[in-house]
């Protein structure tokens, strides 16, 4: 079955950067906008030129600088705003205008209150037809493609904003943007106004119409698919739903909501959904909007699974409770986050992941304590396990023990640790350098044992107060896919770090002599 497509207008770099407290520079918006064109985004909302010379150089630099989606600046009716758009994108390979004006009531008669306008609302609205048209000429004399924008179309007479329609795209253009500006519609209400555009203005199949709806009411991404669903061909959005007051539509829950439900929306876009999650840390980390943890398709915790009921489901078969997979969008894989509602299942399958294979006895000596310790904390974590195990189930087999150990560290002279490892009762010696005296004690180990798993994570803790406080540390490492954790502690940091090294290669070791 073939699928229409629809264009997908990204406009995190001009109305998502009026989100309060906001500001990118004009390399912040290069780096966002080559990955938006990696995303594949059809249309880049590069800024407002006019509003300040930062944005008139952030446009021409991204007309100049990037290749594919076109290249779009946002203007007022009004003929300088116009000029400023045509000099910034003069370098675009494909360019577009973006221009418009206020069409609700409330908007005409508040932004056009002076009496040049015309003493009364009829006349005042007469005028801002005109000065629409105005306008669209205008854009035309530098671009082929113009948009227009009727600002809070939402709340707009539907008589009058067919009028306006009308008239603009009589007068060249191409797309006509139907903004939800306040995020005042209800979706069945957007979609019909969607639906009456088409059957109304009678020149409609000169233009695309685009949709460009506000999250005041949470309805923006809803509003959005109502438009498609009724003949919206083009979609304004942003990334992570940045933007003005409660921001924007969330482009990534728009195109994943196409994606996943194709079979009732019969649209594709262009978009390579797989950069959406790193799209999503950079523009986060830019601007400065944390991501929230339950955010949609790129929150923290979209993969995330706590019950028992639903981690039970989840393991046993994964779209029991995920209808998208985290790759699709790439997102670190599905996890089971350990909370005290997390269940047996959830915490045998943590543990088998992490190297334990325990019996039936041992894993309800460790789910009791595990139970204790889970109602202390919000969520229990990989340390917290391997520190049960170490406290509720049997020493693991030495394979690996640290006979010796020295580390110099100099001014200006790369660190040097020389090791003695007794391996299966053979005495193994190496000296290596390192970044730093913990990673040179690790080089050496690494060359003494052989073992080349990969460090994953190193961190360690004061355990007691004072100068002779105990330090504890935890490494975790990875191999052949699997976790493996080891802890140690001791008044010598460089040394608690060695056998914690040393403790997470012996659980490996073990879990391969318990898996052969």
């Amino acid at each position: 079955m073939s699928r229409e497509k629809i264009l997908i207008f990204d406009t995190t770099l001009r109305d998502g950067e009026q989100a309060a407290g906001t500001r990118l520079d004009v390399r912040e918006k290069l780096d966002i906008a080559r990955q938006l064109a990696r995303l594949g985004v059809d249309i880049i909302e590069a800024g407002f030129p006019i509003s300040s010379p930062k944005d008139f150089e952030a446009v021409q630099l991204l007309s100049k600088e990037i290749q594919g989606p076109v290249i779009c600046a946002l203007s007022r009716a009004v003929a300088d705003d116009i000029d400023a758009c045509g000099k910034a994108l003069a370098g675009a390979k494909r360019s577009r205008i973006h221009t418009g004006l206020g069409v609700s009531d409330i908007h005409i008669s508040g932004k056009f209150s002076d009496d040049k306008y015309g003493k009364t609302l009829e006349e005042k609205k007469a005028k801002a037809i005109e000065m629409g048209v105005a306008a669209v000429k205008r854009a035309r004399q530098y671009t082929d493609d113009v948009e227009f924008y009727a600002e809070d179309s939402g709340r707009a007479d539907p008589e009058y904003l067919y009028q306006v329609l009308e008239a603009v795209v009589n007068a060249g253009a191409t797309v006509l943007n139907i903004p939800d500006t306040t995020g005042y519609a209800i979706p069945d209400e957007f979609g019909k106004l969607i639906k009456n555009i088409k059957q109304r203005v009678s020149n409609i199949e000169k233009a695309t119409i685009s949709v460009h709806c506000h999250d005041d009411l949470g309805m923006a991404v809803a509003n959005s698919l109502a438009g498609v669903l009724n003949g919206a061909r083009q979609v304004e959005c942003t990334i992570n739903g940045v933007g003005e007051r409660a921001g924007n539509a969330a482009m990534e829950e728009i195109v994943m909501a196409l994606r996943t439900r194709k079979n009732f929306f019969n649209i594709e876009t262009n978009i390579e959904s797989k950069h959406f999650y790193r799209t999503s840390r950079m523009v986060a980390d830019m601007l400065g909007i944390e991501v929230a943890v339950n955010k949609a398709v790129v929150g923290k915790n979209a993969f995330a699974h706590s019950s028992g009921i639903h981690v039970d489901g989840f393991l046993k078969k994964r779209e029991t409770y995920e209808i998208m997979k985290p790759e699709d969008v790439g997102s670190p894989s599905s996890k089971v986050v350990l909370t005290a509602r997390t269940g047996r299942h959830g915490v045998r399958h943590r543990l088998e992941e992490m190297g334990y294979h325990l019996s039936t006895d041992e894993l309800e000596q460790v789910y009791q304590r595990f139970l204790i310790i889970a109602d202390k904390k919000k969520e229990v974590f990989d340390e917290d396990l391997a520190a049960i195990i170490n406290d509720e189930i049997h020493t693991i087999e030495q394979t690996y023990v640290l006979e010796y150990l020295k580390v110099v560290s100099e001014t200006d002279k790369a660190p040097v640790a020389e090791v003695k490892v007794i391996v299966k009762g053979e005495i193994k010696t190496a000296t290596a350098e390192g970044d730093g005296p913990i990673d040179a004690a690790y080089q050496a180990i690494r060359e003494a044992t052989g073992v080349t798993a990969k460090l994953e994570n190193y961190s360690i803790r004061a355990v007691t107060g004072g100068k002779e406080a105990l330090g504890e540390a935890t490494v975790k490492i990875t191999e052949n896919g699997k976790i493996y954790i080891g802890r140690s502690a001791s008044t010598d940091i460089i040394e608690a770090s060695a056998k914690a090294y040393i403790d997470s290669i012996n659980r490996m070791a073990s879990a391969a002599v318990n898996e052969s």
